[in-house]
Formats: C-alpha cells, sequence, structure tokens
C-alpha cells in the first residue's frame, strides 16, 4: 500500500511553495509543521509527517486526563468499599452515626410522654399529640442522616437506646409543666450536639458536611427551642391546675388548640361552649390540667 501512494504522489505535480494558487495559513507555517502541498484539480491536500505537532503548547491550567491518574488509583476495587466516597473523614462518619443515635434516643423519649399523655387516666389528647409529632420529627431527623452518611459513602452503625421513664407527673410542678421542661432540655441538648457535628466537620475541611448541618438542622433547632421555651413559660405562669373556672376554662381551650387549628381554638372564647359545659366535664379531673399555649386566653373575663 505504501508504494502505491509513492508512486501516486511521483505522478502529481505538486507545485512550489511560493506558487500564488496555493494559500498558506500563517497559524500553519508558525507551527512547526512539516508539510507538503499538493494540487489536484482546485483542491490543495496538505500532508503533515509525524511528530510535526511535537511543541508543547503554553498557558494550560488544566490537563483532564493528567490529573486524574492520581484519582482513578484511588477507586476501590474491593466490592465492601464505597465508589462515592469522596474527601469523607472518618471522624465525620463517626460523628454523624453517633447523632443518628442522639435522634433515635430523643425520639423514643418523645414517644413514652405520647404514651403517658394519651392514658385513660390523664386523658390530654392534645399534649399527647404534641409529644407524638415531636416523636415523628427526631425520627425524621435521624432517617435525614441515615440518607446523608449512605451518600457520602459512609456506614451507618446503629446503637443501643436507652429506655426512657414512663411516669412524668411531678408533685409541685406537674405532669405538663414537667414533660415540658423535660422537651425543652433535650431540645438544647439536641442542639449541642448539633454543634458538635459542625464543629468536627470544620476541624475536618468539610463544608459541605457543615453546610449541611447548618441549613437542615440548626436553623429549626432554634426555632424549636424558642416554641417550647414559650411553652414553659406559659405554664409556670398557670402553674399547676386547679377547680377555679378560669383555669379550667384555660385547660380546656389549651386541649383544643393542640388537636385543631389555631383559628378553630377560639371556639371557646367566642361562647361556643359555655363555661357551666366545661366546668360540669372537667371539674372531677381539674387536677390533671394545665395549659400549654394560653396567647388568648388571658382577656377572659367572666
Amino acid at each position: 500500500m505504501l508504494l502505491k501512494a509513492a508512486s501516486t504522489l511521483s505522478s502529481l505535480n505538486i507545485h512550489d511553495a511560493s506558487d500564488s494558487s496555493l494559500s498558506w495559513p500563517s497559524s500553519s507555517l508558525s507551527s512547526g509543521l512539516s508539510s507538503s502541498p499538493i494540487l489536484r484539480g482546485s483542491r490543495v491536500v496538505v500532508f503533515a509527517s509525524k511528530g510535526a505537532n511535537s511543541r508543547p503548547l503554553t498557558g494550560v491550567v488544566f490537563e483532564p486526563f493528567e490529573e486524574v491518574k492520581k484519582e482513578l488509583q484511588l477507586v476501590p476495587t474491593v466490592p465492601q468499599e464505597s465508589l462515592s466516597r469522596h474527601k469523607y473523614a472518618n471522624d465525620c462518619e463517626s460523628a454523624i452515626n453517633e447523632q443518628i443515635n442522639v435522634e433515635y434516643n430523643v425520639s423514643y423519649a418523645y414517644h413514652a410522654m405520647y404514651a403517658y399523655f394519651d392514658r385513660d387516666n390523664v386523658a390530654l389528647k392534645g399534649l399527647a399529640n404534641f409529644f407524638k409529632e415531636s416523636s415523628l420529627e427526631e425520627r425524621a431527623h435521624a432517617e435525614k442522616l441515615i440518607e446523608y452518611q449512605n451518600k457520602r459513602g459512609g456506614k451507618v452503625k446503629l446503637q443501643s437506646i436507652l429506655m426512657p421513664h414512663s411516669e412524668f407527673d411531678h408533685p409541685e410542678k406537674g405532669d405538663a409543666l414537667h414533660a415540658m421542661e423535660l422537651a425543652l432540655s433535650l431540645e438544647k441538648l439536641v442542639n449541642e450536639k448539633l454543634l458538635h457535628l459542625h464543629s468536627i466537620a470544620s476541624q475536618n475541611n468539610d463544608p459541605q458536611l457543615a453546610d449541611f448541618i447548618e441549613s437542615d438542622f440548626l436553623i429549626e433547632q432554634v426555632e424549636a427551642i424558642k416554641k417550647i421555651s414559650e411553652y414553659v413559660a406559659q405554664l409556670r405562669r398557670v402553674g399547676k391546675g386547679h377547680a377555679e373556672s378560669g383555669t379550667l376554662i384555660k385547660c380546656f381551650s389549651m386541649e383544643q388548640l393542640l388537636l385543631h387549628d389555631d383559628d378553630d381554638a377560639s371556639f371557646v372564647s367566642e361562647g361556643c361552649v359555655s363555661e357551666d359545659t366545661i366546668l360540669r366535664t372537667y371539674l372531677p379531673v381539674a387536677s390533671h390540667f394545665e395549659v400549654l399555649d394560653v396567647w388568648f386566653f388571658a382577656d377572659f373575663v367572666f
């Protein structure tokens, strides 16, 4: 095939490079290409020799096929190792697993509170509903951390969950205030654990993990602490339940506020339920009632 090509080239009329009928791009002349022009009718064919483009390029800032060689060597070949793990420190992986355990423990504690207030001899359905939703929320936080751990290539290691308390009555504070103060302490403890996790992410130069904790957890945690702090303040202001009509009205309205929307709870103050009905219904168990949210009860006049 080479002999055939050589005979073909020898039969062609090769013009001199100075022929005005040939146009030579300035870039081709300055690039060091070894080439010969051949005129075939109205077409010009240029043959470049091997190694003509051996001069190194200048101004190159990224050579992907060269730089990727380092990463290619780090790709795991063992099936047990994660393929997606990248710049994820072992300390961050361990801290995520610890936070998962924290969220599950708090969820378990809230579930115990839900079970207590749902008893037939306690029967505070509003508080039971509040703590049930809180338990589900903490469980959702744990599941979100599990998804993140798998996304970063870590291994989820679930740890033991301690048995929570089952009784929340208090001789001086009552069960509602005692449980809500415990909930406030739990939320602050979770916040401390999240801040510790954030500091570990910063120490290991993991801005992605730090941003995840800030955007998905810390903002919500501050809001939860504020809300429960207001509940504790309102419960302390009212004190333990008594048989006075004002306290009973507030207790009934508190339960409706937790069981329904905020707007629906105003039906008590609007006279849809009489004071006599509330007294007759709740007087036998008045000692079990404390107020959770009394934001619209301060103006009650009997």
